[in-house]
């Protein structure tokens, strides 16, 4: 970790902060309180007055909208598939944000890997209070002109962001569900035979022999090595799921080794913790202790010796279906139900007791980790668990094969993870709301350095409909993380089974059109620690109205983009900050082009329409697109400028 003199950062520290890896530059200390904030040592407790026009972002992966005023957020990563406006955790915890109110500008990183309840104008609509539980905290402040300004500061304090293969652009199709080899051979054949591109297949959990990690069901994928040449002559990648749960199996090598070398998370007796998730009782792995992590890490060489060269991270809050130790106390509570007559109230305690089973938070206080040669109890560096997971898995890329790119993204993440792997932002449902908060979420990830993301496409959850999943296809064509991912026993969307079959192929075709410009980009927001994709407030900085749009993102240096979210609309209200060039696509080479001058505008756009608007002096290339990434000629492009 190198040492750095940034006059725009303060650090302060509080009670015995943990060396998380968040950060990756060494900041002087500063004694006392962070400026700007009142500190309640009896509550541990930061209160920064909000002023009338104080807007905050950030956050990351959170609910609501872009501006995260009026809500409480808490950091404290949750396995928990119900993304609705109440919900206060997901599945990440990225305690970066900005306070900006158009004049003065500032932000606030809290690096504590334990839960932290951000109350951001709900108790008292004019303060902000940041609340760790336990408060072993370094707390930076970050002073700027301007929130990308701030923004490139912070990531130069937590380093660069992940870059994945050049084909992990591409467009991916993931369903829980395909059970057999024959299975994705049908995907397979089904984009070919339409001309749709593509070049991943996601395998989830099927894959496996009774769900235990780095094995293959040799009745469902015989001879998988070839399975996976087979599916690369037809140009896909298959990219498998690893969950953080190891079975409990004699005989099975993961269990066995890390049980002989004490590498699963104890309990505070020094017993391995039983717990259970989808192959049953499992025990963890504790990613925290560096050896533990570097031998779980090399699992992954079976997969990539098949020649697998991409994965997706799960379940890794950890998610918990139950413990071993709470089971039984549940078993015990409910004993005491079966000769009462339940009235409303002994109903209800009834419920709460069976509904404790699953991810209860006394569960996260029965095990502890080795970090940094300190037993730690995990609710303390809960958050980490999912961040470890996956740098685990990356720094092992680089031993065993580190000749290749290799896709990584997780579910679980914590600051910092972003220069180990992506985030796919978990499981959504099939609901035009979940469109609009994708729409959102991707600013707060991006200027947590989590700039390949993105959401399941369609919705995870539920029955998409063809209007839902066009329009979302429509703004998912500028995610970096491009994936159709659907439920068990949700209708299966794979886009050949819908009758607008070609208006899908032309979408998808759009998308592989703009890959040299999205990837571009992207890597201009990697190496200058900007973001891709950023609310028009924090580049139209003197328009009054950018600051209240959330629906509307820049996507790079040169476009605005302005999705349709919104169930049978053929058109919506757009406000340009300035003149710009819209592009109306109907297919990568069927569009309209109009300038637009400044103001509001209501633009017509049919469903199979994308609208895409050029800033001037900006131009945006197109490619002619092709099955898959890789045979996409990058030289020769059309441009269309403004």
């Amino acid at each position: 970790m190198e040492y750095a003199h940034n006059k725009y950062i303060k650090k302060y520290e509080f009670g015995n902060p943990y060396d998380t890896g968040a950060v990756v530059a060494c900041i002087d200390k500063t004694a006392g309180i962070p400026e700007r904030f009142r500190f309640d040592a009896k509550t541990d407790t930061f209160f920064y007055t909000l002023k009338e026009k104080d807007m905050v972002f950030g956050l990351g992966e959170t609910v609501r909208g872009i501006n995260k005023r009026g809500w409480i957020y808490v950091s404290n990563n949750s396995d928990d598939p119900v993304h609705d406006e109440n919900k206060t955790s997901l599945y990440a915890s990225q305690n970066f944000l900005i306070v900006d109110n158009g004049k003065d500008v500032f932000g606030v990183f809290l690096d504590n890997p334990g839960s932290v309840t951000f109350d951001i104008g709900y108790t008292d609509a004019n303060v902000l209070s940041i609340h760790p539980e336990y408060n072993d905290t370094s707390f930076y402040v970050i002073e700027g002109a301007s929130p990308l300004e701030i923004i490139r500061t912070f990531r130069e304090l937590i380093g660069k962001s992940y870059i994945p293969p050049m084909w992990a652009f591409g467009y991916g199709q993931s369903r829980w569900g395909y059970k057999t080899a024959g299975d994705i051979r049908e995907v397979a054949a089904g984009y070919k035979e339409l001309g749709i591109p593509l070049d991943m297949i996601y395998m989830d959990i099927d894959y496996m022999q009774d769900f235990k990690d780095f094995t293959i069901n040799p009745e469902r994928f015989p001879d998988f090595e070839n399975f996976v040449k087979e599916m690369k002559t037809e140009g896909i990648h298959l990219v498998p799921i690893i969950d953080a749960g190891v079975k409990i199996e004699e005989g099975y090598d993961v269990y066995e080794e890390g049980k002989a070398n004490g590498y699963f998370c104890k309990k505070e007796n020094g017993e391995d913790l039983v717990a259970a998730v989808w192959p049953g009782k499992v025990h963890f792995p504790d990613f925290l202790n560096e050896e533990a992590s570097r031998w779980f890490g090399e699992k992954y060489k079976v997969l990539t010796d098949a020649g697998i060269e991409g994965f997706w991270n799960d379940m890794n809050e950890p998610a918990i279906f139950y413990t071993e130790d709470h089971l039984k106390e549940v078993f015990a509570q409910v004993k005491e139900f079966e000769q009462k007559e339940l009235d409303i109230w002994g109903f209800f305690d009834f419920k709460d007791v069976v509904g404790s089973i699953a991810n209860n938070p006394e569960d996260y206080r029965r095990f502890y980790h080795e970090f940094h040669g300190q037993k730690v109890r995990h609710d303390r560096v809960h958050n980490l668990y999912g961040f470890y997971m996956t740098k685990s898995a990356s720094e092992s890329f680089e031993k065993i094969c580190p000749d290749k790119k290799i896709l990584m993204f997780s579910r679980a993440s914590y600051t910092g993870m972003h220069r180990y792997g992506g985030v796919w932002t978990g499981d959504n449902c099939s609901r035009w709301s979940h469109l609009l908060m994708n729409i959102q979420m991707m600013p707060g990830l991006n200027m947590n350095g989590f700039l390949y993301s993105g959401a399941d496409i369609g919705g995870f959850g539920g029955n998409t409909t063809e209007d839902l999943m066009m329009r979302w296809v429509e703004f998912g064509i500028f995610t970096p993380l491009f994936r159709n991912h659907s439920a068990l026993g949700t209708r299966e969307q794979e886009l050949y089974r819908f009758d607008r079959k070609e208006d899908f192929r032309h979408l998808i075709e759009l998308r592989y059109a703009l890959i040299p410009y999205i990837y571009e980009e992207f890597i201009k927001a990697v190496e200058h620690n900007g973001m891709y994709m950023m609310p028009l407030s924090f580049v139209y900085r003197e328009d009054e109205r950018c600051r209240e749009i959330e629906d509307q993102l820049l996507v790079g240096e040169a476009l605005m983009i302005a999705p349709v979210y919104e169930q049978n609309k053929t058109g919506r209200y757009v406000y340009l900050p300035e003149a710009m060039r819209l592009v109306r696509f109907r297919t990568y080479n069927d569009y309209d082009t109009e300038v637009l001058q400044k103001g509001d505008h209501y633009i017509k756009a049919a469903l199979n329409e994308v609208l895409v608007f050029i800033r001037p002096g900006k131009e945006l290339p197109l490619a002619t697109p092709a099955r898959q990434v890789d045979r996409i000629n990058r030289k020769e492009l059309q441009r269309i400028s403004f």
